[in-house]
């Protein structure tokens, strides 16, 4: 066999192979899971004495940054919506004890998990939409716009640290993930005071979506998009409680701490495919 025959007889072994991969992977496709349309979400009657009032987004924002020195981000992300409810209407509101929100710096005491922002907005809406359905909708949403959005966006009025901060997609509700994302775009340390106010003024924006979002709601005007995204409705297929596998569970972006290995993109789908 001259060289040039063998050329041929190895290019064609290559593509058949090639062909016949992808004819096994497009066979093995599983039926993914269907991207859900955004819907209304009702407000229900709110029988507890804890009732929330429509407030100026910019103004909390403001003030949610202003007050970032006194406890941090999830202390002062939340002391921004229940400081000016207690100013305009007094109890119980002014009863509230603030201090209980310094745990949330840093991830929950500088551990690094839930950004403190996210915790300190998701205790304020809890406060004022008791049940689950409707809450658990409109907090998934709020940590789904933090992970997906490039952010700080918010300029203060008067900036503590006068810098142009870097914009960065968290890609995660982690703060050690969404801090270290910053970091490695704008190549500041985390020890940095540009970094400290980056987080302060993250803080500002979050405080300004929550109240945003709580003002549509009981406006009936806050509609509830797909809690998944496509990265997760793709996992979710299969590891999920509808999959085969059923082994996780939860609706933040899986890439954040997960990635495809080889195996996985050669053998999951034919693997799955045969699995009862």
């Amino acid at each position: 066999m001259d060289r040039r025959k063998a050329l041929k007889m190895a290019a064609g072994a290559a593509l058949g192979g090639s062909v016949g991969f992808w004819g096994i992977q497009k066979l093995s496709e599983p039926d993914y899971l269907s991207e859900q349309e955004a819907k209304p979400l009702t407000p229900v009657a709110n029988e507890l004495d804890w009732k929330y009032h429509s407030l100026d987004p910019q103004v909390t924002a403001e003030l949610a940054y202003q007050k970032y020195k006194d406890g941090g981000c999830m202390y002062s992300c939340f002391l921004s919506i229940i400081k000016q409810l207690a100013d305009a209407y007094g109890e119980p509101y002014a009863s509230f004890p603030l201090h209980s929100m310094r745990y949330g710096h840093g991830g929950i005491s500088g551990y690094g998990s839930i950004c403190g922002t996210l915790n300190g907005a998701a205790a304020a809406i809890s406060l004022f939409v008791p049940e689950k359905e409707n809450r658990d909708k409109m907090i998934t949403g709020l940590f789904r716009w933090y992970e997906e959005q490039f952010l700080p966006v918010f300029i203060p009025k008067a900036p503590l640290v006068d810098a142009d901060i870097v914009l960065s997609q968290a890609n995660s509700v982690l703060c050690h993930a969404s801090v270290t994302n910053w970091t490695k775009v704008s190549g500041i340390k985390v020890s940095d005071k540009v970094r400290i106010e980056r987080c302060r003024r993250l803080t500002a924006d979050v405080a300004e979506k929550t109240v945003d979002i709580l003002n549509q709601f009981f406006e009936g005007d806050y509609m509830a998009a797909d809690p998944h995204n496509a990265t997760t409705r793709t996992c979710l297929t299969c590891h999920g409680s509808h999959g085969k596998l059923d082994n996780t569970s939860g609706d933040m972006n899986c890439t954040s701490c997960h990635s495809k290995s080889v195996a996985h993109s050669v053998f999951a789908k034919p693997h799955y495919k045969v699995m009862k």
